[in-house]
């Protein structure tokens, strides 16, 4: 069995949406402080006993989460056709995590996304 390492980096973002059709309170402006998660597996450790830095996960995700912060999301284009709930949002955060981190290495393994303390929303991709 070969190892496996998943390590994690987390963020938070603020931001406004409104869930358009949504029958209650979601359908109205509000706003979250959302927390964000990304999952990284690797199989083999560098000479150094990294997987991957975690500078490096990192810095992607802020560069993701700051198209994000602090903007009206049903205005982004990512959301121009679909309501940014946390799964859109969780679905949209893996895309461009997984463009900026799989080239040859770690790969991305998996996304959580949480708009409150209590729900979130966990989103992979199946082989």
């Amino acid at each position: 069995m070969k190892p496996h390492y998943e390590l994690f980096a987390e963020a938070r973002f603020s931001a406004a949406h409104s869930l358009t059709d949504y029958p209650g309170n979601c359908s109205h402006l509000h706003g979250h402080n959302w927390k964000v998660r990304v999952y990284v597996c690797c199989e083999k450790l560098d000479n150094l006993g990294i997987a991957i830095d975690f500078r490096t996960v990192k810095t992607h995700l802020k560069e993701v989460l700051d198209t994000l912060d602090h903007t009206f999301l049903n205005d982004l284009p990512p959301f121009a056709q679909l309501n940014p709930t946390s799964e859109n949002i969780a679905r949209y955060v893996y895309g461009e995590m997984k463009k900026r981190l799989e080239k040859g290495g770690p790969r991305l393994s998996r996304v959580e996304v949480a708009e409150t303390p209590e729900t979130g929303v966990i989103y992979w991709e199946g082989e």
